[in-house]
């Protein structure tokens, strides 16, 4: 594809999201010529693609959008949250505590004014006296949600939802999720997702099954103008049983040293499956899945490196969890959850290799940034100073 194409593709696809069209949708309300009039590079609906309601830029990627600060190793544009570490503000109940806020809307309202510009969600529910209800995850919830986003300058870049549990799909699965990639259409996003491995499995023969499926569900995705992606913690990169002698139940019980998720890699169609790479659980990977027993029984010593991975792979690696940890050799997983930039974690390493600005969306994420009643306050205090944190990440002379 020539520089010209992707970009035709790219701003296209902004003025899509931007209009709450799927890929389909969009077609049909264009012809091709039309089309390309209308998503021209210089053309008003072009910058229209761009500019978020607010009158920032929506995406800053290569066109001079959302740049700023230019030795910023995150752009402006690309700072993001998953709700998941909010997601105390999001459940609160707001006639509890009015002084406090609660539900979407709010919280919405709060990140915005810190400085945040993209979100990821973790589902659609909130507390069910919060304005519009309990649950969103409807075609008029997200409508009411892509509202609220537009009135704070904020973009969906992604979500932790459904992903079908059976294969091949039954209608009833293959129905819930084209109604996920709907509304994932009508907020905006480029990207859906989940928050859990494609097989919780060490087996080889489930991991060829699970790419199977989620060739399949990406390939729908991709249909609707969509990147499947799937989220994983330190399990999944843990070393794929592949070889040696077979156990009482046929199934191999050494490892030839290839990862999980390396091997998922290998195997499924980068045009349709996509990874979210938690760095902090990589981390913790990194730390933790040291060694394997190879074909002849003799353990073999492989230390992880999260930034290799991402790198041999950089485009299948749209979005990231930044999540900050403090080195604790004393704890299983070898690292404390931290607000970001407060930890051991070298993000001005990680994303100095990286071309964040075109490639990827980092979102802070904090398991523990809830503060529960003793600190309600917390993760929004957290969100904060990580946002700020963030912002201060400076590329070395």
């Amino acid at each position: 594809m020539s520089a010209h194409e992707e970009e035709f593709d790219e701003v296209a696809g902004a003025l899509r999201r931007r209009l709450g069209l799927n890929r389909r949708q969009f077609l049909a309300a264009t012809t091709g010529v039309t089309a390309v009039a209308a998503v021209s590079a210089v053309g008003p609906l072009a910058s229209a693609a761009y500019a978020s309601p607010g009158g920032d830029q929506e995406r800053g990627q290569g066109h001079g959008h959302g740049h700023g600060d230019r030795n910023a190793l995150v752009p402006e544009a690309k700072r993001g949250i998953i709700l998941y570490t909010v997601r105390d503000v999001i459940s609160r109940d707001p006639a509890a505590n009015t002084s406090l806020p609660a539900g979407f809307r709010r919280v919405f309202e709060e990140l915005s004014r810190i400085g945040y510009k993209q979100v990821e969600f973790a589902g659609y529910r909130q507390h069910a006296n919060a304005e519009g209800g309990a649950d969103l995850e409807t075609v008029e919830g997200a409508r009411l949600l892509r509202r609220w986003l537009d009135d704070n300058g904020l973009k969906a870049q992604g979500n932790h939802g459904f992903i079908p549990g059976s294969w091949p799909l039954t209608q009833a699965d293959l129905d819930r999720f084209k109604l996920t990639l709907e509304i994932a259409n009508i907020l905006g996003m480029e990207h859906v997702g989940t928050g859990g491995d494609p097989t919780n499995s060490a087996y080889k023969a489930d991991w060829d099954l699970a790419a199977q499926k989620w060739n399949g569900l990406g390939s729908i995705a991709s249909a609707a103008g969509l990147k499947l992606y799937t989220h994983n913690h330190d399990a999944a990169y843990g070393f794929l049983l592949d070889e040696g002698p077979l156990d009482e139940l046929g199934r191999p019980t050494r490892s030839s040293g290839i990862r999980k998720l390396e091997y998922f890699l290998r195997i499924t169609n980068r045009r349709h499956v996509y990874l979210e790479m938690d760095i902090f659980w990589a981390h913790v990977a990194q730390y933790k899945h040291r060694s394997y027993v190879a074909r002849n029984g003799s353990t073999r010593t492989d230390i992880f490196d999260p930034l290799k991975l991402v790198r041999q792979n950089e485009k299948r690696f749209p979005l990231f969890h930044a999540k900050d940890g403090k080195a604790n050799t004393a704890t299983g997983n070898g690292y404390d959850m931290v607000p970001f930039g407060t930890g051991d974690i070298d993000y001005r390493a990680f994303f100095s290799k990286l071309d964040i600005e075109r490639r990827h969306n980092p979102m802070y994420e904090q398991d523990n940034a809830p503060g529960g009643a003793e600190e309600p306050g917390r993760s929004l205090q957290y969100a904060d100073l990580s946002y700020k944190n963030l912002a201060a990440l400076r590329r070395r002379h």
